[in-house]
């Protein structure tokens, strides 16, 4: 969903030895940002990003608490092959 309405550009600005931006309020309204979240952006394309908010530990923690005990029947977890490194 485009957020743009031909005034919303943004400036790009110098941070220590990085660029930063701004989030746009409605960005920030709709990811449910606060100060300290964690976002990662995806290149979509030359000219298109996509914002995501990360999930915070407790959230994981919510999810997997769901699956507790209800692993598929066929699943095999092998610990030498999580932790295989490439």
């Amino acid at each position: 969903m485009p957020l743009h309405s031909g005034r919303g550009a943004m400036r790009v600005s110098k941070w220590g030895n990085s660029l930063a931006v701004r989030l746009p309020q409605a960005v920030v309204d709709i990811l449910g940002l606060h100060e300290g979240d964690s976002i990662e952006i995806h290149v979509l394309g030359p000219r298109t990003l996509e914002v995501e908010k990360n999930a915070t530990p407790s959230e994981l923690l919510m999810r997997l608490r769901k699956y507790r005990g209800r692993l598929p029947p066929d699943f095999k977890f092998d610990r030498l092959d999580a932790n295989a490194r490439s």
